[in-house]
């Protein structure tokens, strides 16, 4: 493994601030065998030493392509494999260095915002996991070079394409490791065939507890599992999708408010009301009467 490296820290201005998300540094290693780690070419307020470790003020993101070693916070110690992704949260102490006898090969972005903040407070991210397992991924591998290219050519406007590059090797990370959870496993198809027969019945009120009957899962188990491969209840997962064949029914129909409820198996006009403004915050006239003026 050769001893290839790159690293520039940048300064954000006001303008990359307001983006909600800005690039701190970014950078390459490829550290070999028996090497002292970190390199010391970083600044002071970067560089830690093993025995110290550091707590940095932004957030980090570290993937680790090639090698193995050791990565430890306060209270845990991991193993580092290839494919693993470091997170690194601001206010956390942290430490890790690749195995003496296999080094590393390392891509890293630094960044910060109040995005981050609410990315990293909320949802997927919040477990506070720093270490995620999402193997060789070409795709995420090819954004960071882009990332990484960009800080080199340092051109106008590089820190919001970046930070749209940032954002999405977060996604991608977040599809990595939720679908890990159901591949090859045969739950996954029966919350497949659970979306198409949702999407195949708009126009009334599916059983839940039935449907999981007739796909031959137990009903709290496919619930949970639901949620955790589309994000939200199945329940809510079919509203939405009645929600959204009404807007557009709203909008290139002249069909009734009371109409478009029966089609879509509302009990009643005043009951799809209810549910439509709770949803979009605006009742049917409003979206209707919005959009014709829009248009």
């Amino acid at each position: 493994m050769p001893n290839e490296s790159f690293v520039k820290y940048i300064h954000a201005g006001s303008l990359d601030k307001e983006w909600g998300l800005f690039l701190t540094g970014a950078g390459y290693a490829q550290i070999p065998p028996t090497t002292v780690y970190p390199p010391n070419v970083h600044p002071s307020g970067y560089f830690f030493t093993w025995g110290k470790g550091r707590v940095l003020q932004e957030y980090q993101i570290n993937y680790i392509t090639e090698g193995s070693g050791t990565f430890e916070t306060s209270t845990d110690q991991f193993q580092v494999v290839p494919g693993s992704i470091l997170i690194l949260r601001p206010g956390m102490w942290h430490r890790y260095k690749p195995d003496s006898n296999t080094g590393w090969s390392e891509h890293y972005l630094g960044f910060n915002g109040d995005f981050c903040s609410h990315l990293f407070n909320e949802g997927f991210f919040q477990s506070g996991k720093p270490v995620m397992y999402v193997g060789f991924q070409e795709n995420i591998l090819k954004l960071f070079l882009e990332i990484i290219q960009l800080v080199k050519d340092e051109k106008t406007g590089h820190q919001q394409v970046a930070a749209a590059n940032t954002i999405l090797i977060l996604s991608k990370i977040l599809s990595v490791v939720r679908n890990q959870e159901f591949a090859g496993k045969s739950i996954e198809r029966t919350i497949r065939k659970a979306c198409l027969h949702f999407r195949e019945n708009l126009n009334t009120n599916v059983n839940i507890e039935e449907l999981a009957k007739e796909l031959n899962v137990g009903y709290s188990y496919f619930r949970q599992m639901f949620r955790k491969y589309t994000g939200i209840p199945p329940t809510q997962y079919h509203l939405s999708l009645r929600i959204q064949k009404a807007k557009d029914l709203l909008v290139s129909t002249d069909q009734s408010f009371k109409e478009i409820a029966i089609d879509l198996g509302f009990e009643s006009y005043f009951y799809f009301s209810r549910i439509f403004k709770d949803k979009t915050g605006k009742s049917p006239m409003e979206f209707r009467k919005e959009h014709h003026q829009q248009n």
